[in-house]
């Protein structure tokens, strides 16, 4: 039996464990890479480790999330990664030169690596055949160190693109057409190789597009072949020497295939608030647009900015609509200087914003209230953009055009014709915005400097065998990061203050939650299906964990996410039976017992003080883990290891 792709990058990778679905493995990590959000709380750990020098191929910390300065707390975390950087062997990509999913796609990823980020949309480099995933900062921060990062293998899904785009009709519809197809829990568990006739027709950037959304998904990550589309790539970024091709086996086996007709594809829209509530873009014809976003990791490339000139190229958006423009790098800027392109987008009325993610993550530019805004981001949860009211839709970059051009939602293919597109043979490469690292022999020298918004790492607790605790907070299907965590423009600069952090600390679901969970000392969370999807911001883990949370037990959880709070030192679990989440309410007392042994045993009983009913709760954790859940979080088992 022959390989996927996936499997030949794992099998090369390998450190320990076996390659069957659900048990866990460990990989050796080539390439990390982090932003500022999620960076400051990843070298706090990192230093934790008392450890002088990255062990990695090549560490990127990236400044592209927290580049709104309206205080010192940013500036200050952005000098403080910098000197991290600078002292430790990791390369520093300075604000303004781009997202780091688009910068690492151009400068520094390479096909048949491994990488894992402090971000979820790290899968964005299976686009040029890496196997790419979203972890915690934690685990970054191990990996960092010459740790292994340790996953569930994996199950490996198949899609077969047949056919070809038509005009108007892009990658981003793809991306919505299999989250339509499966849903945002329905890669869970698996990774996703694209392949089929139709992807020799798409270029390395609509790939990225798609193995970003994958991330949607819930998959492990999404990965496409290293072929001659990417050696082009590489070349035009001067790294043809990068280039290696790779392939699955023709007798590769996938636990499940699915197959897309593109001939057959529309242009597509996700309605609010979730990125698999989709529709076709004809079906909301006329609906009122307030704004519209062009950019974020998702559709910022050079091949999507220079779509949208053409598109504008000699028009007015609408009176009525606010248009922004955030191009994804400063490669992606400099050249729509340079060409014209960018001219031809301002003189349409659009606001160039930051080369960064901005108002995907509500860093500025929220709609207005209960305003419609179209997006070409990957995420459109309830509140994220900034505005607590608005609709926020999920479109294609030509999709976004038509709507800035007429003021309401338009099928773009009612245009006309499609301008033509050229992209150039070489890139413009310079690399003067990213730093590199001291050599070692200066390192000792080199002062880290702290703001006094940067707070030590919070102390965790280790697990006993015995947990009595009140419920602070009951919570339904679908809970994001964003719900447990908040980002946004008045959050994000606290991601290095646990404590000050910890008052927006499920703020969308209760605002009263981290009073009582504070004065309560210990307490339990009780969710729904698909608890922590979204963002692989590890504060949604370690805030709870600060506020006392011990254990959080839902119907499922996403794969990151439980990752996160096994880190944290919280237990995740899940009812054996999904009826008794019914039978919990907030406030209820609930006691643990025999904890320790349910570990081993995979079952632990809960008893409802308050009511008299019991449950059967549910704890697959490897041997590893629960040695992790009883140190008290990762960081500790680290220590003692």
């Amino acid at each position: 039996m022959g390989y996927t792709i996936a499997q030949k990058i794992i099998k090369e990778h390998l450190i320990s464990g076996e390659m069957t679905v659900g048990s866990e493995i460990s990989l050796k990590i080539d390439q990390t890479l982090t932003q500022d959000a999620t960076g400051t709380m990843a070298y706090l750990e990192f230093e934790a480790m008392e450890l002088d020098r990255v062990k990695t191929e090549r560490s990127v910390a990236y400044i592209d999330h927290n580049t709104l300065q309206s205080g010192f707390e940013n500036a200050d975390d952005h000098r403080y990664i910098q000197s991290v950087a600078e002292k430790h062997g990791i390369y520093f990509s300075r604000p303004g030169n781009g997202i780091c999913h688009q910068v690492h796609l151009e400068r520094f990823g390479k096909p048949s690596k491994t990488l894992i980020g402090s971000d979820s949309h790290t899968p964005t480099g299976g686009g040029i055949g890496m196997l790419a995933m979203g972890a915690g900062g934690l685990d970054v921060a191990v990996a960092m160190g010459g740790g292994a990062y340790y996953i569930t293998m994996p199950k490996m899904y198949k899609v077969n693109l047949t056919g070809r785009l038509k005009p108007f009709v892009t990658a981003k519809d793809i991306s919505l057409e299999i989250l339509r197809i499966l849903s945002v829990k329905g890669g869970v568990g698996a990774i996703i190789e694209w392949g089929g006739e139709g992807i020799k027709y798409l270029s390395v950037p609509e790939r990225a597009t798609i193995t970003n959304m994958g991330t949607e998904l819930g998959a492990t990550t999404s990965i496409f072949p290293s072929d001659e589309v990417t050696r082009e790539f590489l070349k035009s970024e001067g790294r043809e020497q990068d280039y290696i091709p790779l392939s699955s086996d023709e007798d590769a086996v996938y636990d499940k295939v699915i197959d897309i007709n593109l001939d057959e594809l529309k242009p597509l829209i996700a309605c609010p608030h979730s990125p698999d509530n989709v529709v076709t873009v004809e079906s909301l014809k006329g609906t009122k647009v307030d704004q519209v976003c062009i950019g974020s990791c998702t559709n910022s490339s050079l091949l999507d900015m220079l779509k949208v000139a053409a598109l504008l190229k000699g028009k007015t958006i609408k009176p009525t609509v606010s248009l922004s423009i955030s191009p994804g790098s400063k490669q992606v800027l400099t050249m729509l200087s340079d060409c014209g392109a960018l001219s031809d987008i301002l003189a349409s009325g659009a606001r160039l914003l930051e080369c960064a993610c901005g108002p995907c993550i509500g860093m500025g530019f929220s709609p207005n209230s209960a305003g419609v805004s179209l997006r070409t981001f990957n995420r459109n949860f309830e509140g994220r953009s900034g505005t607590a009211d608005a609709g926020v839709y999920l479109v294609s970059p030509e999709t976004a055009v038509a709507a800035a051009l007429t003021g309401e939602i338009t099928d773009p293919r009612l245009l006309g014709t499609m301008p033509k597109v050229k992209m150039p043979k070489k890139f413009k490469i310079n690399d003067t915005a990213v730093i590199p690292p001291a050599p070692v022999s200066c390192a000792d020298s080199i002062k880290v400097l702290r703001g006094p918004n940067i707070k030590p790492f919070p102390k965790s607790r280790p697990q006993e065998d015995t947990l009595k605790a009140q419920v602070a907070l009951k919570v339904g299907d679908n809970i994001t990061t964003d719900h447990i965590m908040p980002a946004g423009a008045k959050i994000l600069p606290y991601r290095s203050n646990i404590p000050f952090l910890s008052q927006f600390c499920f703020g969308v679901c209760d605002k009263t939650f981290p009073e009582r969970a504070l004065k309560l000392g210990q307490s339990i969370v009780v969710g729904g299906s698909n608890y922590g999807q979204g963002s692989s911001r590890e504060h949604a883990a370690l805030v709870p964990m600060y506020l006392g949370v011990r254990v959080v037990i839902a119907k499922s959880f996403a794969r990151i996410h439980i990752a996160n709070l096994i880190n944290a030192g919280i237990m995740p679990l899940t009812f054996q039976n999904p009826d008794d989440y019914d039978k919990i309410s907030q406030d209820d007392t609930l006691v643990l017992n025999d904890i320790f042994a349910g570990m081993d045993s995979g079952s632990i009983t809960l008893t409802d003080k308050t009511n008299g009913n019991t449950a059967t709760l549910v704890c697959n954790f490897t041997d590893r883990q629960k040695k992790i859940l009883k140190a008290g979080g990762l960081l500790a088992f680290t220590k003692e290891n």
